[in-house]
C-alpha cells in the first residue's frame, strides 16, 4: 500500500534554536494518527512544514509519493491536502451553508477572471448541505456564525476542509476550547470520518479523546520524536509518560 504522507528526517531551525529535529513518520491511506506532545514540542512547526508555511533546513515531505518541497500552500491543497485550523475564522456575513459552499467552489474561484462567469451556486450549495449534514449541522445551515457556539464553528471548519475532497485531512487541535461533551462529540465525528475512509492527522492536546479514537500515535518533545506506533504501546513508554504527563511510571 502506498503512503499518503511521508515525513522524512525533517529538521527546522530558527536561528540557533532547533524547533524540530529529525521528525520521521508515515501515514497510509485510511489511517488516523494522533500527533501529541507537551507545549513547546514543535507540533505547530511540523504542521506548518507539512502545509508549506515553514521550509525545513533538512528532510522532506511527500504526499501520495509526490515531493512537496518546491510547492506553495495552494499547490499542496491542489494535491490533496486540507487543514481545519484551531482558530476558526468564518465569514461573519455569510451563513454556515454559504461558508461551506464557498469552499466547495474553490476550483471555480482559483482564477479571478474565470470566477466572474460562474454565477450558479446551486451545485456548491447542495454539496455544502451534504457536508453540513455529515458533520451534524444540517439544522444550523442557515444560521450566521456569530449566533452559534464554538462547538458548531469547529464542526463547520471540518466541513470546509472536507469540501476540498482531501487525500489527507489535517486537524489542528479541533477540541481546544470545547467542554467535555462537545469534545467527545467532535472526537466521535472524527472517528466516523476515519471509519468512512478519510485519512486524518490529528494534532491535539486532549489526551483522553486522542487515546479513545486514535489507533496510532506520534509523539514529540522539545522538537524531537520520542515514539511512534500503536497508541497503547506508545503510552507505556516511560519517556512518553514523563514528557507528556510530567511523570514516569
Amino acid at each position: 500500500m502506498n503512503n499518503v504522507l511521508e515525513v522524512i528526517d525533517v529538521t527546522v531551525r530558527f536561528g540557533g534554536v532547533t524547533a524540530v529535529a529529525g521528525a520521521n513518520f508515515t501515514m497510509k491511506k485510511g489511517e488516523l494518527l494522533g500527533f501529541i506532545g507537551p507545549n513547546g514540542a514543535g507540533k505547530t512547526t511540523l504542521m506548518r512544514v507539512i502545509t508549506g508555511i515553514v521550509k525545513p533546513q533538512e528532510g522532506h515531505i511527500s504526499l501520495d509519493e509526490r515531493d512537496l518541497s518546491s510547492l506553495s500552500i495552494n499547490e499542496r491543497i491542489n494535491c490533496g491536502l486540507a487543514l481545519a485550523q484551531q482558530i476558526v475564522q468564518p465569514f461573519q456575513d455569510m451563513s454556515l451553508l454559504d461558508n461551506v459552499a464557498l469552499a466547495c467552489g474553490s476550483t471555480k474561484t482559483r482564477n479571478a477572471i474565470k470566477s466572474m462567469f460562474y454565477t450558479d451556486r446551486s451545485e456548491e450549495r447542495q454539496r455544502a448541505a451534504e457536508l453540513l449534514h455529515m458533520v451534524g449541522l444540517e439544522d444550523a445551515a442557515n444560521s450566521m456564525p456569530s449566533t452559534l457556539p464554538l462547538g458548531y464553528l469547529k464542526r463547520m471548519e471540518v466541513a470546509r476542509a472536507l469540501a476540498l475532497d482531501p487525500h489527507l485531512l489535517l486537524l489542528d487541535e479541533p477540541l481546544a476550547g470545547l467542554n467535555q461533551n462537545e469534545a467527545r462529540g467532535l472526537a466521535d465525528l472524527i472517528q466516523t470520518l476515519n471509519n468512512n475512509g478519510q485519512t486524518i492527522l490529528l494534532i491535539e492536546h486532549n489526551l483522553r479523546e486522542v487515546m479513545r479514537i486514535c489507533p496510532l500515535l506520534y509523539v514529540q518533545d522539545n522538537g524531537r520524536p520520542i515514539a511512534y506506533g500503536p497508541s497503547k504501546e506508545v503510552m507505556q513508554i516511560a519517556e512518553v509518560r514523563s514528557a507528556y504527563l510530567g511523570k514516569a511510571e
